[in-house]
């Protein structure tokens, strides 16, 4: 395995490369609601099997109460709709990070990160705290601490995060 980042890939490796330049957004509409329904079932399932929680008519619920197209946005692959999430605000001094799901297909390849960096990127700039919850049983947990997350508290099978400007701003 080749540890230099600039060093070229050993023979068989593939060369680590920047995602980004591949990522979008793209804003959702009313009629998009079974496509992202489908994303967030490939999305949770694993999750919410492991607690026991897991049921097609709350996923529909789930999603239904919190679609909000003004707040939603897409993201995209080379163009194809890989995930989703929503950003909207949360009285004066908080964004709240709600249904940020990737395709299980394009998990683990740094969308996630880009995601959370334009999100903070936006709160940084209006000095607003993000805020978000976790199923307690999903690997969203260490991704959330490793990007600035602090657990705040916990209710039934949820954890509740924030990130404040001030605590990962430097």
């Amino acid at each position: 395995m080749c540890w230099n980042r600039f060093a070229p890939p050993l023979r068989n490796e593939p060369a680590v490369t920047d995602i980004s330049s591949r990522l979008s957004l793209q804003p959702v509409l009313a009629g998009d609601f079974e496509e992202m329904l489908a994303l967030r079932i490939d999305a949770m399932r694993p999750s919410l099997e492991r607690v026991g929680r897991f049921d097609l008519a709350r996923s529909r619920e789930r999603l239904s109460a919190g679609f909000l197209p003004p707040f939603m946005q897409h993201i995209l692959l080379d163009g194809e709709r890989v995930g989703f999430f929503t950003l909207k605000p949360e009285g004066d001094a908080a964004l709240r990070l709600d249904h940020l799901y990737l395709r299980s297909s394009a998990s683990g390849q740094g969308i996630g990160s880009w995601v959370l960096r334009q999100v903070l990127a936006q709160a940084r700039e209006s000095g607003l705290a993000v805020r978000l919850t976790a199923l307690k049983e999903s690997d969203a947990n260490r991704f959330y601490l490793r990007h600035g997350f602090v657990l705040q508290g916990e209710e039934g099978v949820d954890l509740h995060y924030e990130w404040r400007v001030t605590e990962s701003a430097t």
